[in-house]
């Protein structure tokens, strides 16, 4: 065993005759998340598995033209002949390993059967043909035995190993060379246990990496998410406003209409997935218009002729969300209560740019919060995007979104 068995261990593969090989790298890879099935382990097996593969592909053809130059090819036809069979069969397997599924690993165990019999096989005939030849077969059964290693397990390799003590005297070996070529086959076996050992430590890592990766995202997702929506109604519901004086039953009432509005835009985000698309960009922008005019703004809208399906939905909405967080930021800080939402073709991409007349900043004396960096900024870098905050004092201020299509 390369690695201890923990005692669970997630489905990634869901064959339930998993190969030894596909095991220990599971085992190597173990963690306490559960990976998509058959997928990230499903691979790393097939990788370590064209090691063997690329060995015999490379030193077949070498050793057969250096046998041709050394005795001629009238000696040496038979193992050039196992040895354009093998190079045809290894690139052949190549190819199906990584264009062809085996979930059940039905056919990969048929041709693991069929590559040890004629290594076997290539081996005999090369050896009673001519005995000082048989160095071709032999290149090709140490791949074997590394790839029984690698696919089946170590015991499986060692096997092999024996089996290959008694294949070498009928192939006409001597003792120093049955010592040799055994070597060989043990080399064959360590190189195909290192390859296993650096395969599932790569997988673990990369998984860790992946779910530490996954974590930060979600927990940015959560963050930017609260900050959208129930913390800007939060404050929007806080601010002063010139009406408070009026009637405390129709302030109570627009702050549960607030609150309804609100919880059906977290209840939508929740359900986005399960729901289908958004809008168009043009109509998504309308919503918008309509939402922020019941906290008293006053969006006007200059929406180009532009198709509904110009933008993939993760872009639309990632620009949807990136104008409300701009116009809730018009609502707290700019001190008016009209804005202007023009949307446009730029630079082969939609732009959609909000322009007030309020009180304006300093770009350099006010630090970017948390909507400008994480729901704005951060927001449209992740469909490849970008934000462009344009402010001056009293002059109000110009944000320009880009995304390209």
């Amino acid at each position: 065993m390369l690695a201890g068995t923990p005692r669970e261990l997630p489905p990634e593969i869901d064959d339930p005759a998993m190969v030894p090989g596909a095991q220990r790298i599971r085992a190597l890879a173990a963690t306490d998340a559960v990976a998509p099935r058959n997928s990230l382990m499903a691979r790393a097996t097939t990788y370590a598995v064209l090691l063997p593969l690329a060995y015999r592909i490379v030193l077949l053809p070498a050793t057969a033209l250096w046998l041709v130059v050394a005795q001629g090819f009238g000696n040496a036809w038979a193992a050039c002949l196992v040895a354009v069979l093998g190079f045809a069969g290894s690139l052949g397997a190549t190819v199906w390993v990584l264009k062809v599924p085996d979930r059940r690993g039905t056919i990969r165990r048929v041709l693991l059967w069929s590559d040890a019999g004629f290594a076997v096989a290539a081996g005999l005939v090369v050896g009673q043909v001519n005995a000082n030849a048989t160095s071709v077969p032999w290149v090709y059964f140490t791949g074997t035995v590394a790839l029984w290693t690698v696919a089946r397990g170590v015991p499986s390799g060692l096997v092999l190993t024996a089996l290959g003590i008694p294949l070498q005297y009928l192939m006409g070996a001597d003792l120093a060379g049955v010592v040799g070529g055994t070597g060989m086959l043990l080399a064959a076996v360590a190189t195909a246990v290192g390859v296993l050992v650096l395969v599932g430590l790569g997988t673990r890592l990369a998984l860790a990496i992946g779910i530490r990766q996954g974590r930060t995202a979600e927990r940015a997702r959560g963050d930017r998410t609260l900050h959208d929506t129930v913390l800007q109604s939060l404050e929007v519901m806080a601010m002063e406003s010139p009406e408070d004086e009026t009637d405390p039953r129709e302030q109570l009432r627009k702050l549960r209409d607030a609150a309804r509005a609100q919880a059906n835009q977290v209840r939508r985000g929740l359900a986005y997935d399960e729901d289908g698309s958004p809008a168009g960009l043009g109509a998504e922008l309308a919503g918008l218009a309509t939402e922020m005019a019941r906290d008293g703004l006053r969006a006007q809208l200059v929406v180009a002729d532009i198709p509904d399906d110009i933008l993939p939905d993760v872009r639309l909405v990632a620009v949807r969300d990136a104008v409300r967080e701009a116009l809730r930021n018009t609502i707290k800080h700019a001190g008016t209560g009209s804005v202007v939402v023009r949307m446009e073709e730029r630079d082969g991409g939609i732009a959609v740019i909000t322009r007030d007349h309020g009180v304006g900043y300093d770009e350099g004396k006010r630090p970017a919060g948390f909507g400008v960096s994480n729901s704005m900024r951060a927001r449209l870098a992740e469909v490849g995007g970008r934000c462009h905050i344009e402010s001056w004092p009293g002059r109000g201020t110009r944000v320009t979104l880009w995304v390209p299509r």
